[in-house]
């Protein structure tokens, strides 16, 4: 009897959960009911009658994540370029899981639902919001038969099957199928319907067109074209994420003639086209590929200098010096050096897209791509020789990575950003947590690593990077310390992983003096200079690092220092 209370206390507390939605500061917001999505959408109609009466135009993005939150506020506070007003009504739409519906009460109060580092990102969705009335957000697809423009900003993820090897894997565009197929019950046949999202060259003509076309056609729109264009993100994150955004060049493609026409005409009074004009392309595939090869790209060039940086620490050789003097001449001067991994949203998958639209999309079944992969493959197990840098430093000071206590410097992807997703740190925890080590973690700009700590459904259920590796379980616990002496209190090994400005300003004695006791030091990023590498082999630290192979010939010098 017990037993089978204790079971239904359990199932009635599991029921009440799934229906909240936990943001990530712990507050908890109830999912809506059916009544409120009936009250929802006659609050939605009252709005929009008053927005049009105002001259606006609404514009409903769907998705209010890290892309369509700042999209949407940028649309929201552009002007009439002629009378200085707002003549736009954003509308975010999210939809109402437990894990992304707090986003919507968020933005709704004026609070920016995404972590950014621009300073510029809050008071912007705060301004639209309370004071200009031209941002909301709703739960309520049916928002979306009020529209006259629909932005598309919903993710489409490609899952890798094996780590290393980017042919195992699938471009998972099942969330933007789903969106389509909402939007073409719902939309107004006069709607501009605008993919934003990064997508396998053909989507917007292969899988949105038939889509669209298949719902008018059942709604008895059989004479009318969806308007249907593509016009990709070229987001930075950091501190110029709105103006990667509004002050950038954009390129921009439609279905139709028509379609080409709404969204030039709509890019045009939302961006700084004057000083960044766009790219109009013919076709949607063209828009697509342009997104992908730009992307994959830069992916080859990084993976090229991964083969560099290993010859270099077999030779002697100071890479980062190499690059300093290689990016002196100007057809060069944007080569960088790889550092521990690639991470970003973008460049460790996009290639994959490509890939997979050539031989799924477009039923192609010869061998075509080979660099593409490659650099992807290459991107991807870069971390991999972290790990064993740690192991070597810490064997030549009389150790071992399972006894040892590591300290991460640097969750993000990037310097001077919080963005966790696909970061090379993520590889080297994991790797090192696989051979027994005890990491801590510090990142002044990141509070939570959901790749860790969510792991069993981040980003979905089965797709962590953890199912790579053993030993993974107490990552969940793990955490991010944003004190740097308590994580580096105790530590045998330091990695400095990111080039966080906080990290480049780090003196070696300090360091030292808060480990306790001389460590294993390894640069991944070019962090440390000459003079500080000299300075860690003086106090007795054992140092290592990506690309720099010239640390041995500082270390003989310290050594063979005469005595005074």
């Amino acid at each position: 009897m017990q037993e089978a209370y204790d079971k239904s206390i359990k199932a009635e507390v599991d029921l009440l959960e799934s229906q909240v939605s936990v943001s990530p500061e712990g507050e908890s917001f109830q999912l809506p009911t059916d009544r409120d999505y009936i009250e929802e959408f006659k609050k939605l109609k009252k709005i929009v009658r008053e927005q049009r009466l105002q001259g606006r135009e609404i514009v409903v993005v769907m998705g209010v994540g890290f892309v369509g939150a700042v999209m949407a506020a940028v649309v929201a506070d552009s002007v009439d370029k002629k009378t200085g007003k707002p003549n736009k009504s954003v509308i975010g739409m999210q939809r109402p899981s437990t894990r992304s519906f707090w986003k919507i009460p968020y933005l709704n109060r004026g609070q920016a639902p995404v972590k950014a580092e621009d300073p510029e990102v809050a008071p912007m969705i705060a301004r639209c919001v309370t004071e200009k009335k031209t941002l909301m957000a709703t739960f309520t697809h049916e928002v979306l038969s009020l529209a006259d423009v629909v932005v598309v900003d919903v993710q489409c993820d490609y899952r890798k099957e094996a780590l290393g090897n980017v042919r195992q894997g699938q471009a998972d565009i099942a969330a933007l199928e789903s969106s389509l197929a909402v939007i073409g019950e719902q939309i107004e046949p006069d709607c501009l319907v605008l993919i934003e999202t990064t997508v396998p060259p053909g989507t917007t003509e292969y899988v949105a067109y038939p889509i669209l076309r298949k719902a008018f056609d059942h709604r008895g729109f059989r004479d009318a074209e969806p308007l249907l264009a593509h016009s990709f993100e070229r987001v930075m994150p950091g501190r110029n994420y709105v103006s990667s955004i509004r002050d950038f060049w954009r390129v921009c493609s439609g279905i139709n003639q028509s379609a080409r026409e709404r969204v030039e005409k709509f890019l045009s009074e939302i961006l700084n086209v004057d000083n960044f004009p766009l790219t109009v392309l013919d076709r949607p595939i063209e828009s697509e590929t342009c997104k992908i090869v730009e992307n994959s790209y830069r992916a080859t060039i990084l993976a090229f200098l991964d083969e560099w940086s290993r010859y270099a620490e077999q030779n002697g050789v100071d890479l980062i010096k190499v690059i300093q003097a290689i990016k002196v001449r100007p057809t060069h001067s944007n080569i960088i050096f790889p550092g521990p991994g690639i991470g970003g949203y973008c460049l460790p998958k996009d290639g994959g897209l490509g890939v997979w639209s050539y031989n799924t999309l477009m039923g192609f079944e010869d061998d075509l791509f080979k660099i593409t992969p490659l650099a992807i493959d290459i991107n991807d197990t870069r971390s991999f020789r972290v790990a064993q840098l740690v192991r070597d430093a810490l064997r030549n000071m009389g150790k071992i990575v399972a006894a040892s206590r590591i300290a991460l410097l640097g969750a993000s992807y990037r310097e001077d950003v919080g963005d966790t997703r696909y970061s090379g740190s993520e590889i080297i925890i994991r790797k090192l947590t696989e051979m027994g080590g005890e990491v801590v973690v510090h990142d002044p700009y990141v509070t939570h690593w959901w790749e860790l700590e969510k792991q069993d459904t981040y980003p979905a259920p089965g797709h962590s990077w953890a199912r790579f590796f053993r030993n993974q379980e107490k990552l969940k616990e793990a955490g991010v310390q944003d004190d740097l002496s308590q994580a580096l209190n105790g530590a045998d090994a330091i990695v400095l992983a990111v080039r966080h400005q906080q990290y480049l300003q780090l003196d070696p004695d300090q360091v030292v003096d808060l480990l306790g006791r001389p460590a294993a030091v390894i640069d991944c990023f070019g962090i440390l200079d000459d003079a500080k590498i000299r300075r860690y082999f003086e106090l007795g630290c054992e140092v290592k690092g990506l690309g720099r192979g010239h640390v041995k010939r500082i270390k003989d010098t310290v050594q063979n220092k005469p005595a005074n």
